[in-house]
């Protein structure tokens, strides 16, 4: 019985993770542990001064203010750009959460604008993908 289990923990492994369209480096160990020691302080210690600031506001304003702010933050989480040649900014979740002081390595380290394989996507393709009406990646991969 128990070495039924096994099998199957170890066939949901193989079926969550798929090399070819994944890389080799995207591994299980991946999902659990954060890639560096100290990522984990800083997401724990972020999540709780949100929760810090939340329960501020809801002692001052009341419930309703949380719910709304939750409400706009989803929102302004799922308005993008279409796809094509300029990248979605997502200026206003970023105004929302303030995240837009928060300069880290990925805003000017590895671009792909700098990049000389980058190939333009096409529009067309990358809206039909999201609508449902193609398969297929949004954005072609590099060379």
């Amino acid at each position: 019985m128990a070495n039924g289990g096994m099998t199957a923990t170890k066939k949901e492994f193989g079926e969550t993770h798929d090399v070819l369209r994944f890389g080799v480096n995207d591994s299980v160990r991946g999902d659990l542990a954060p890639p560096h020691p100290l990522q984990a302080t800083l997401q724990s210690e972020g999540k709780f001064w949100d929760d810090k600031k939340k329960f501020g506001a809801e002692a001052i304003y009341g419930s309703a203010f949380n719910i709304r702010r939750d409400l706009d933050a989803q929102i302004l989480s799922r308005f993008q750009r279409p796809p094509g040649a300029l990248p979605s900014s997502m200026l206003g979740y970023e105004a929302m959460t303030g995240s837009l002081d928060d300069f880290g390595f990925e805003d000017y380290l590895n671009m792909p604008q700098d990049s000389d394989s980058l190939r333009i996507p096409d529009m067309h393709h990358g809206m039909e993908v999201r609508l449902g009406l193609s398969k297929g990646p949004v954005c072609p991969s590099f060379n």
